[in-house]
């Protein structure tokens, strides 16, 4: 006789782990939160006081080969924060703010300390976000994930006044790129580090360029959260015209992505002190100038565009939540950039 659990698949284990995580995810519960965890649906009753023309916005993403790193420092508290805060950035830049987040949790075999572990980082940054974990999936598959591996993603849905959307269709060439820097590599360019430092280096290893840091906990460092800075910016009207939450693709790339046609970015890269990490990767492996570029986001984690003559009023709110911009570039036409 052969049972379920004897195919690697421990049902009880995973109920436990359900009862387990309850008080945790219940401290993230919103108003609109209707049903607790457990339950074939989430239900969510969002409040819409104060908008207009609501629109819900939603994305979805991981955390990539940073789980790797995670792997082989045995932690595991921080990559559930990565997740939700590189969700919430994404449709924060678009001018929404989040309601509710889901997530996906795939393993061999189920490691309750470490399940709770990743799912304390969710309700740590859902908490910080002020958006409800309301649901998610565990699922035990033998034979798909390395011993000690797992698998991540979720799911953020948010909302916005349509009149209050954040496009870019209003940038324009001359406006000024404000960059807000990173925490390090966030949830992006994992594989190429991985790839250079872990060939010669342990993740335990204290380099000189990283101040007493391992490269482990360097690379863990979690992935930055800017919503508060954002909505501090919206709701000032300080005259943002476009922002960026730069990840795989580089400033340059993820910029792009919200300019009108014929404009595109002039970035000087020497405006800034880049993240030491970058330089010991950059160095280590002997990765060009370009690549750098298009791979990693070199310490600006944040775009703000906007006109040159917001960019004082813009500034003076982003040193007042805490943070340190930097002009980085400006808008130009893609006719002279090319000449």
């Amino acid at each position: 006789m052969i049972t379920y659990k004897d195919a690697g698949v421990d049902i009880e284990a995973g109920e436990e782990m359900v009862n387990r995580i309850k008080p945790l995810v219940r401290t993230t519960f919103t108003r609109g939160v209707l049903t607790d965890i457990g339950a074939f649906g989430a239900f969510f009753q969002p409040d819409f006081t104060g908008l207009t023309n609501p629109v819900l916005v939603s994305s979805v993403d991981g955390v990539g080969t940073k789980l790797k790193v995670a792997f082989l420092m045995d932690r595991h508290d921080t990559v559930g924060q990565d997740l939700v805060n590189h969700c919430v950035n994404d449709i924060a830049v678009c001018g929404a703010r989040p309601l509710f987040f889901l997530d996906y949790f795939a393993t061999g075999e189920l490691s309750q300390d470490v399940a709770f572990e990743v799912i304390k980082g969710f309700a740590s940054a859902c908490k910080e976000n002020n958006c409800a974990l309301i649901g998610g999936e565990t699922a035990e598959m033998p034979d798909m994930y390395r011993k000690g591996e797992y698998d991540l993603a979720g799911t953020i849905v948010g909302v916005v006044d349509r009149d209050s959307i954040v496009d870019g269709k209003s940038i324009e060439a001359g406006d000024v790129l404000i960059g807000i820097p990173s925490s390090g590599l966030h949830t992006n360019g994992y594989s190429l580090a991985r790839k250079i430092l872990f060939n010669t280096c342990d993740v335990f290893d204290r380099p000189a360029e990283l101040n007493g840091q391992s490269i482990g906990e360097t690379l863990l460092a979690v992935h930055k959260p800017y919503l508060a800075l954002i909505q501090a910016l919206l709701t000032s009207e300080t005259g943002v015209r476009g922002l960026s939450h730069v990840t795989g693709g580089g400033i340059e790339g993820n910029t792009r992505r919200i300019l009108p046609a014929g404009l595109t970015t002039d970035v000087d890269y020497s405006t800034w002190v880049r993240h030491p990490i970058f330089n010991l990767i950059q160095t280590t492996g002997n990765v060009p100038e370009s690549d750098m570029r298009k791979t990693f986001n070199l310490g600006i984690g944040l775009i703000i565009v906007a006109r040159a003559a917001d960019t004082d009023r813009i500034c003076t709110v982003c040193e007042n939540s805490g943070e340190k911009p930097v002009i980085v570039g400006r808008i130009g036409t893609s006719e002279s950039h090319r000449g």
